[in-house]
């Protein structure tokens, strides 16, 4: 079924030299896409936090726009990158859930990796004559027992630097088989350095080309493992699920975001450079809530707290400057159709993604997606059974406006929220508003059964 037909990038190739052509000798933005691992929505000062000061990130917020209704394409991370990626709902790709073993992926009704038939955005870019990097975190295929996930350049990067959970990992940060080791020579708490470097070696590399690049961090994930030279607590080893832990984490990652804009003014890419700065998924462990700005929810869970992420992007001369649009909605899904037609590619009538191009409210004009959002995750217990209540979901979800609807996929547990009020999921309105009710328990179900019925093999 999700078969492209290679006319698609040919027609793709084609419209790119023709769009270049027209452009002359205009240089094309440079294009980052900051997508850090497990944040909540109120991690950072520009959102809320005050867990630590962020006063890079709060920088880079200052500097250009930020979304209060940004939302990723899952819960958790396969699915969630592979939205972004390929500006698709990832259940078309047979994600609905993390990646693990070949046992546990069969198990969750659950493919190895992504396809690669997929269109993605480096792809996009790449025949657009970008260079296109993918630095850090993967987690679509590879790792672990699943020694066959194809090479990063099949998805359309030129280079990469990825974690043991991708099919080429860099054998500096991956002495093990697991998220880190202290055999690893570059340290677990000096991982989103390395990074930064990369991202930055890489840009000075292509200073004469525009580049796309995917620079994915695993902090602030678990376990947390701060630097004990100047760090140091009094305790060793530091309990990596404790908040005093995740405070030093996340002070670190916002250094490095700043070396990152400090870096690109160095180089003169300042003004040229789209900068995204996002999540995944949701926070876990959440503190409470506190880490989502008291949403319903965490990572794992299709309430917003889970779904409902820090966004800001900044362009100068291009996106507004110390912006906050609270009413708008964004999906992950419409980041590859918006970010193409902000560096002027168009995309082939053969490509059908879910997302919608949102170039002209990155612009500054604030406008309703007017398009449903849907969600999937997991399809059995193997893959859903956290969190518990009352944090644990129904495992299908709507967005159609101001209402939200989620249920199971065997129509059980149907909760309606007036979302634009009551953004908290504190009150079901299900049975005292029967007709949305029903109407967008309808719309989720025919959605969600267009989806192909995943396949392990």
């Amino acid at each position: 079924m999700m078969k492209v037909n290679i006319c698609f990038w040919i027609l793709l190739t084609c419209l790119s030299i023709s769009i270049a052509t027209a452009l002359g000798q205009a240089k094309q933005p440079n294009i980052i896409i900051i997508l850090t691992d497990d944040m909540g929505f109120s991690d950072v000062g520009a959102f809320g936090g005050k867990f630590v000061p962020t006063p890079n990130i709060d920088r880079l917020a200052k500097n250009g726009l930020k979304l209060h209704q940004y939302y990723s394409a899952a819960p958790i991370c396969s699915p969630s990158r592979v939205g972004i990626l390929t500006g698709m709902y990832p259940g078309r790709w047979n994600f609905t859930t993390y990646l693990d073993n070949k046992k546990h992926n069969k198990n969750a009704e659950q493919i190895d990796f992504l396809n690669t038939d997929a269109p993605t955005m480096a792809k996009v870019f790449k025949n657009a004559g970008y260079a296109t990097g993918h630095f850090g975190k993967w987690h679509m295929g590879g790792g672990r027992d699943v020694k066959n996930a194809p090479a990063f350049e099949k998805y359309g990067f030129d280079a990469h630097a990825s974690t043991y959970e991708s099919p080429d990992p860099d054998p500096a940060i991956t002495a093990t088989d697991w998220i880190w080791s202290e055999k690893d020579s570059i340290k677990r708490w000096d991982r989103t350095e390395y990074f930064v470097d990369k991202t930055l070696d890489f840009m000075q590399k292509h200073k004469d080309q525009p580049c796309f690049i995917n620079l994915w961090p695993d902090d602030v994930h678990t376990p947390w493992i701060p630097r004990t030279e100047k760090e140091y607590t009094g305790k060793f080893p530091m309990n990596p699920e404790e908040e005093a832990a995740f405070k030093l984490v996340l002070q670190e990652y916002d250094v490095q975001i700043g070396r990152l804009l400090d870096g690109l003014k160095k180089m003169g890419a300042d003004k040229n450079t789209i900068v995204i700065f996002t999540s995944d998924n949701g926070p876990l462990p959440s503190f409470r809530g506190s880490r989502a700005e008291g949403l319903r929810g965490s990572k794992l869970s299709l309430y917003e707290g889970g779904t409902r992420m820090p966004f800001i992007i900044s362009w100068p001369g291009h996106v507004p400057i110390g912006k906050i649009d609270e009413t708008s909605e964004v999906n992950a899904t419409d980041l590859l159709p918006s970010l193409a037609k902000m560096a002027g590619i168009s995309l082939p009538a053969t490509y059908k993604g879910d997302g919608v191009d949102r170039s002209a409210l990155f612009a500054g004009k604030p406008s309703l997606r007017g398009k449903d959002m849907f969600w999937e995750y997991g399809r059995n217990d193997i893959a859903f059974a956290y969190p518990r209540a009352p944090n644990k979901s129904p495992n299908l979800a709507i967005r159609s406006g101001e209402w939200k609807l989620l249920m199971n996929a065997n129509g059980t547990d149907l909760q309606l929220y007036h979302i634009t009020i009551d953004k908290k999921e504190t009150t079901n309105l299900s049975s005292t508003k029967p007709k949305i009710t029903e109407a967008l328990r309808k719309k989720l179900l025919n959605w969600w059964e267009t989806l192909p019925k995943l396949n392990s093999n």
